[in-house]
């Protein structure tokens, strides 16, 4: 069995490899973009143990070590620097005691979401800055509003609110602002309002999230 310490890096990955059966090492750099590293992949012998830190860019890498039947262990960074006695980093040292952690049997491996996990967060992300988007639209127009003296908070917002604020006399560039920002606020909602099914729909498809939804502090 192959056994790799990977020292992973966006452009390209540094790994020290050792054949279980013969001893034998290996140390080399592979590039990603021009399809080294997943050639290099494709002819290991299956299934290969890959240790690497935790990184939020090797997504695409984790994938294809699947695709290619291949195991990935992914560390949890601070316990792994914790065991370098040298803290002087360089790529070869990384993959070295990344390959020494794996073969003695003190990696310190952490859960990693599916892939369906990982789109569940991106819904969950996008939905989140959309939301703090608004919140910026709507504390521009409270601005706008309350610089002409009406102060209506929540209100703003509601079918009077709103006839309310677009009647206020404004100059040339603040009624353009007023437009604009309203026109973002119309484009907002129904985009979140759909987020905000998607997400549901997502709640209620896991049973670990629809029990928490019933929990009383989640209900206030």
């Amino acid at each position: 069995m192959m056994i790799i310490g990977c020292d992973f890096h966006p452009r390209y990955q540094y790994i020290a490899m050792m054949d279980t059966e013969t001893g034998e090492l290996v140390e080399r750099r592979l590039e990603h973009e021009n399809g080294e590293a997943r050639a290099f992949y494709a002819r290991l012998p299956k299934p290969a143990r890959v240790g690497m830190e935790a990184t939020g860019y090797a997504q695409w890498f984790e994938r294809m070590l699947a695709e290619q039947g291949h195991e990935l262990w992914i560390g949890h960074a601070s316990e792994i620097r914790a065991g370098v006695v040298r803290k002087q980093k360089t790529d070869a040292r990384d993959a070295a005691h990344l390959l020494r952690l794996l073969v003695e049997k003190r990696f310190p491996q952490i859960w990693i979401p599916s892939p369906a996990e990982r789109d569940t967060r991106h819904l969950l992300r996008h939905r989140y800055k959309l939301v703090c988007f608004r919140v910026s639209v709507k504390n521009q127009l409270h601005g706008l509003a309350m610089s002409q003296g009406v102060c209506r908070k929540k209100k703003l917002f509601t079918a009077k609110g709103r006839e309310e604020l677009e009647k206020l006399s404004l100059g040339p560039w603040a009624s353009r602002r007023r437009q604009e920002l309203l026109a973002m606020l119309d484009q907002l909602n129904p985009v979140i309002d759909e987020l905000d099914r998607a997400v549901q729909q997502e709640a209620e498809s896991r049973a670990d999230a629809a029990r928490l939804m019933t929990h009383r502090a989640w209900v206030r």
